[in-house]
């Protein structure tokens, strides 16, 4: 049936797509592309790029202010954006980023990708963890149903919010096709442009403290000190709320010098450094789901991962995994990838099979099935 559909679509940034915002971005041109029958208003917050208009029928809207501090969200989702669905009057609003109207008749599914907030509120600023407690057990509540991006976080959701599973749908996340294996030449060839030839560990996301950087920096100053082999270590990702205990910890590091900060790259540059890195360090403290570790696995690169919330669900045993806390279990996994060729060969080729279960397509079928749910069950639908 031909609907009308409501999108906020704030977080689709050009070259600044974050875990969210890839979820956008990737479920949306897909749904949009396979219901040309359906209408989308896509909701901006500021100017937006032509590249995220996916077909004709999309009509996209700017709302001003630009929400990017918790008192313009409060303006922006509470003020603006159901003045807005009042004059659309669309048949469903759908919010990505898990933020919701609360005051609007219109039915809405949020996804609610993990609830880090509640469980590590010290790795947010104070008006940001101040916002997240106050609203997203509203949001939970308000939504007609709720999607989110894996088995660990439907149940986390379900028991921190009182929830019921039964109205939470798991969407898991996928992989661009972007990311390939690179051929040995172009891997050499990357290395010399950004390592000066050495091989190299990587983490890819912001610098935050959910994220364990200075664990791994730590992981890799006992490493180096056990294999003097010059690898380095590349951190891709952007600077972000508690870069100063990054940075003092960096600063009194022997092997500093060989931490490599590229700070926000764009994809086709990730994607090269991530094919040719040894391994992917993906050591956080807490993930809903954890983007990376599928798309290392489609580079053939091995993942070394925290045995903690989502990361086994994904990665299952297509990971060596290591307590978060422990630098010292994080550098005998970086030396054991490192030193030894049948271990590294292993993971990958588990990666390759894991990898298969996951796809953006799988992720977007699930979540139409999810707008439908909320369509059908909605007394006040009718058809365009």
């Amino acid at each position: 049936m031909p609907y009308r559909i409501a999108v906020n679509t704030r977080l689709l940034l050009p070259e600044k797509l974050d875990g969210t915002g890839i979820f956008t971005f990737e479920t949306l041109k897909r749904i949009v592309a396979w219901h040309p029958e359906c209408e989308f208003w896509f909701l901006f917050d500021r100017p937006f790029h032509k590249e995220f208009l996916f077909g004709p029928n999309i009509k996209p809207v700017v709302l001003p202010p630009p929400a990017r501090h918790p008192v313009l969200w409060h303006i922006w989702f509470q003020w603006m954006l159901p003045l807005a669905l009042r004059r659309i009057k669309p048949h469903l609003f759908f919010s990505p980023d898990g933020f919701l109207p609360l005051h609007t008749a219109t039915p809405c599914l949020p996804v609610i990708h993990d609830l880090n907030f509640e469980h590590r509120p010290q790795d947010l600023p104070f008006l940001t963890r101040t916002f997240y407690h106050h609203f997203f057990p509203r949001f939970a509540r308000k939504a007609a149903r709720i999607v989110t991006v894996s088995e660990y976080s439907r149940t986390d959701i379900s028991r921190t919010y009182t929830i019921p599973e039964d109205k939470i749908d798991v969407c898991y996340n996928g992989a661009s096709d972007r990311f390939v294996p690179l051929p040995p030449d172009e891997q050499i060839r990357v290395q010399r442009i950004y390592t000066g030839g050495s091989p190299y560990f990587i983490i890819v996301g912001s610098l935050h403290p959910r994220k364990n950087i200075v664990t791994a920096l730590k992981a890799y100053e006992l490493f180096r000190r056990e294999n003097p082999s010059g690898i380095k270590l590349v951190l891709a990702g952007p600077a972000w709320f508690g870069k100063k205990e990054i940075f003092h910890t960096w600063k009194k590091m022997q092997y500093r010098t060989d931490v490599i900060f590229t700070g926000r790259i764009p994809a086709e540059t990730l994607h090269q450094l991530l094919a040719s890195s040894v391994a992917l360090l993906c050591i956080s403290h807490f993930e809903g789901f954890g983007i990376p570790l599928l798309e290392a696995m489609h580079c053939d690169v091995p993942v070394i991962a925290s045995r903690v919330t989502s990361l086994p669900e994904v990665a299952a045993d297509a990971a060596l995994y290591v307590d978060p806390d422990d630098p010292a279990s994080v550098a005998r996994a970086m030396g054991a990838i490192y030193a030894d060729d049948m271990l590294r060969k292993n993971i990958i080729e588990k990666g390759r099979m894991r990898r298969s279960v996951f796809s953006w397509d799988r992720t977007a079928s699930l979540l139409w099935q999810s707008m439908e749910m909320v369509l059908r069950n909605s007394d006040d639908t009718t058809a365009l």
